[in-house]
């Protein structure tokens, strides 16, 4: 079977080619012309110069453009799924109103700490933070610390210290262990599944020094393999000694701890509205609990008004896909969309290999891969895995696998993108569709049959 991968020499080496011919990544009061999958391909080239804050104005806008950004990082540093997890990292908004009783997701509250917590240890490369996600205050980086710790294989540390470490950090004690946010101890055993890991951690002692730190599979208890790490990092990010938790720093107090990060805002006054609307609803949230004789604590104490952001974001590198005003244009065209077209793809192929352009396919999985190579082969198009060799030189196209929402094109570096969903998207909704009438009709076939037997 045909080797894929996001972080092959390959990929690495056209990247770098392009983002030095195309100046990606370099700081500019403003850059236009980049989609949005191309804003992520810059973002990860300036977070290999040092950190990263990439503003955008949705939750939606950062859920996209960390899964790019991450594609696009693995495959410039050439990282494994789990360390690229660790250096780009989501910081998304509360999603509720504070004065409307709502507690934050779990899952989006540990993303949050879990984002915080890297930055504080200095791992994290590349944050994306929405802009609503900018304005609550938090507890400061000391707190955090506190109930966090690195866990490595011949370290010194009791079970029981670990216990409570994991108490603080907002762990509950469960046995098994088999949800995120939970842990037990059992003798020189001890198992904690992180928040947003694929799998819990188990820990194993020889006294107080720890022999081995293996991931496992909670329902067979069998181990899937060996970490050279383990984190333990709190699962909200206000951390308090008493009922009142402290609320005395913000994001940036985070963020520029270690020197001003290089900030990117994506369409500014987008971002903009929706930091305003969210510090007008929450405004009138309060007003509308003091009219009815509450006294709640005021907007200023829980979060940062919009204005307040100003000072740290005005000197962001400002990209913007349009701009009417002076910008370092960046000439880049968004992938056409085929919806099961393979005849026209093949076509748009033909053309753009006459170009010479370097042409790559991303593709969500190997098995998609795979088929891909082989439809290409049926209309005499040579595609090859990326991971080739001697191949890659004289392939139309090139295959790869991850994850990308979008392709793109820089005509001037002579580099073409497809995602998988720009090419077998429609064809793919039309086959759940099919599948989906099959079911139902399967399933009132046999309600009919059933009733006829009943009659």
């Amino acid at each position: 079977m045909p080797s894929y991968t996001s972080s092959s020499l390959t990929l690495r080496s056209v990247l770098k080619s392009a983002a030095s011919r195309l100046r990606l990544g370099v700081p500019a009061p403003r850059v236009s012309g980049l989609t949005a999958p191309a804003k992520a391909l810059f973002a990860a080239v300036a977070a290999e110069r040092g950190r990263v804050l990439l503003v955008v104005p949705t939750d939606a806008d950062l859920e996209t453009m960390t899964r790019d950004a991450r594609f696009f990082f693995s495959a410039l540093e050439g990282l494994s799924e789990t360390e690229v997890e660790r250096a780009v990292l989501p910081f998304p908004s509360h999603e509720v109103d504070p004065y409307r009783g709502l507690a934050p997701h779990f899952d989006i509250a540990s993303a949050r700490a879990r984002a915080l917590h890297a930055v504080a240890e200095r791992t994290a490369k590349l944050i994306v933070a929405s802009a609503a996600a900018l304005l609550p205050r938090l507890s400061p980086p000391a707190r955090l610390n506190a109930v966090s710790l690195t866990l490595t294989p011949g370290q010194d540390v009791s079970p029981t210290e670990l216990s409570d470490l994991l108490t603080a950090a907002g762990y509950t004690r469960q046995d098994p262990v088999d949800e995120n946010g939970e842990f037990c101890v059992r003798g020189g055993v001890v198992d904690f599944f992180p928040a947003g890991a694929r799998e819990p951690v188990r820990l194993e002692f020889i006294g107080d020094t720890i022999e081995s730190i293996r991931s496992y599979d909670p329902a067979t208890q069998r181990s899937t393999g060996s970490l050279d790490q383990a984190a333990i990092a709190p699962l909200q990010e206000l951390v308090a000694d008493s009922e009142t938790p402290d609320r005395s720093a913000t994001v940036f107090d985070y963020l520029w701890a270690d020197g001003r990060p290089f900030v990117l805002v994506s369409e500014p006054d987008e971002v903009q509205s929706h930091g305003q609307k969210l510090t007008e609803q929450v405004q009138a949230s309060y007003d509308e609990a003091v009219a009815k004789g509450n006294r709640p604590q005021p907007p200023a104490e829980l979060m940062l008004g919009w204005d307040e952001t100003a000072p740290w974001l005005s000197t962001a590198t400002i990209l913007e896909t349009l701009s009417v005003e002076d910008a370092v244009h960046i000439g880049c065209q968004p992938a056409l969309e085929y919806g099961g077209r393979v005849t026209d793809w093949v076509a748009e192929i033909r053309r753009t290999r006459e170009a010479g352009d370097t042409m790559i396919f991303v593709a969500n999985s190997p098995g998609r891969a795979e088929r891909t190579i082989e439809v290409l082969a049926d209309y005499e198009i040579y595609a090859a895995p990326i991971e080739g060799a001697e191949d890659v030189r004289t392939a139309a196209v090139l295959v790869g696998v991850g994850h990308l929402s979008r392709g793109f094109r820089f005509p001037e570096a002579g580099l073409q993108f497809w995602a998988e969903t720009d090419v077998f998207e429609e064809e793919r909704k039309t086959h759940e569709r099919r599948r989906s009438a099959t079911r139902t009709f399967l399933s009132d076939f046999e309600n009919a049959v059933m009733q006829a037997v009943v009659d």
